[in-house]
């Protein structure tokens, strides 16, 4: 146990993506979303894909307890839990391919897929989209694909949220609570296709504190009043993420 906490506690550029844990923690309280988009594209670039994403699925443990409550209450949960479930459904698929693929190539997915969505939030999509249970199903199908491939579960919930007529508070519970569910339930699956050790344990546990700070602190600053200069920030970091991860540089 000492010798894989040693491993997690020496993974190079730790400080780097624990800074990265604490600002999506802190996007992902104030504005329902954005903390994969921005912590996959920093993380990927000190560590191999599967265990970052082993490491953050495991660190979004806290947001049970820092957003899910408020979130809970509000979301549409008939619509959140079909989602999630179609999304288990292929997340193994989604799995499979993080298992064979190259890193870099899983490393350019990541930071393609999170500038192709702030393209699309800086569009302004607002596309409706209408197809009862069935729509809700395919895109839960959708997100368990790239959820398990790359880490990036949100990218299809939150244009299809997005895309709905509720009310913002209602979205917000919904990006919420599926994507910390869902990150939650990728770990044992993760487990089962042997991406998970000891070392990715202990990262995720390292993790957890500057996470929860964030969500923590990202919760109570928030004000609807103020939800554009939320966004505008949340933009801006997920753009920057997504930028300075690509295989470009290095």
């Amino acid at each position: 146990m000492l010798e894989t906490l040693a491993e997690a506690l020496a993974v190079p550029g730790l400080v780097w993506v624990a800074l990265a844990s604490l600002t999506s923690g802190l996007v992902y309280g104030f504005a329902g979303f954005g903390s994969a988009l921005i912590f996959m594209p920093i993380a990927v670039i000190f560590l191999p894909p599967p265990l970052a994403i082993a490491a953050f699925s495991l660190s979004a443990l806290a947001s049970m307890f820092t957003v899910i409550p408020k979130a809970w209450a509000v979301a549409d949960k008939r619509q959140t839990l079909v989602m999630l479930g179609m999304s288990l459904v292929t997340m193994p698929l989604g799995i499979a391919l993080l298992r064979v693929t190259e890193e870099v190539t899983i490393r350019t997915a990541v930071c393609v897929v999170t500038l192709l969505t702030l393209a699309a939030l800086l569009a302004g999509w607002k596309v409706p989209l209408r197809g009862g249970l069935g729509l809700r199903a395919g895109v839960g199908a959708l997100a368990g694909i790239t959820g398990g491939s790359t880490g990036l579960n949100g990218p299809p919930v939150i244009l299809f949220n997005l895309g709905s007529d509720q009310p913002v508070a209602v979205t917000r519970g919904n990006l919420a609570c599926f994507l910390t569910l869902n990150s939650l339930l990728m770990m044992p699956m993760m487990w089962l296709q042997g991406l998970i050790d000891g070392q990715a344990f202990w990262l995720g546990v390292s993790l957890l504190l500057p996470y929860a700070l964030g969500t923590w602190t990202g919760a109570r600053v928030f004000r609807p009043e103020a939800a554009g200069v939320y966004k505008t920030l949340a933009y801006i970091l997920i753009g920057m993420a997504g930028v300075m991860g690509l295989p470009i540089w290095g």
